[in-house]
């Protein structure tokens, strides 16, 4: 049974190896995520509340992040990374952590989750290219099909107009 909660800071250590072995062998990578983590802990997009862990009888199996980002003078959301231990893929721990992430998200009362990732997994947890949104990348080269949104409240027609400025967090050694 799976249970899924706010990480803990005592949870900081096991949740760098997870992220640190379900990257490992990732096709698409920098071998940095885990490092992310914990640069993104020490940001002011930091919300502790959207840190979840997958426990599964007091074994941490995935971690999923949430920070806050901006897309012209809205406060989005970016979700990365979304981690499992590699011998726990395919067994639904990640569709849990998105829907329960979307769900806290949604009580917070953020419209948007954005993300740079796989074309065939994030659709079906309602992603869509985010220039249908009117979302720009601020990365050169990125796929559109790589580069997506999801609107957290289910609003028809909203647009965001603007290009995603990340904090500086999500560059490697910086704070």
């Amino acid at each position: 049974m799976i249970h899924i909660r706010p990480e803990d800071p005592v949870d900081y250590p096991a949740v760098r190896r997870l992220v640190q072995a379900a990257f490992a062998q990732a096709e698409h990578t920098d071998h940095d995520e885990h490092n992310l983590v914990e640069r993104l802990r020490q940001s002011e997009t930091y919300i502790p509340a959207l840190s979840l862990v997958a426990e599964d009888q007091g074994t941490l199996v995935g971690h999923i992040l949430f920070t806050t980002i901006t897309v012209g003078d809205t406060v989005a959301l970016a979700l990365a990374p979304l981690s499992v231990l590699p011998q726990r893929q395919g067994q639904g721990i990640g569709r849990q952590l998105i829907e329960h992430g979307h769900h806290e998200a949604r009580t917070r009362g953020y419209g948007f989750s954005i993300l740079l990732g796989h074309a065939a997994y994030y659709p079906r947890f309602g992603y869509q290219p985010a220039s249908r949104f009117g979302i720009r990348c601020p990365f050169d080269g990125i796929p559109d099909a790589n580069f997506m949104a999801c609107d957290l409240q289910n609003r028809p027609d909203t647009r965001l107009e603007g290009i995603v400025v990340y904090p500086p967090a999500f560059f490697t050694g910086t704070a």
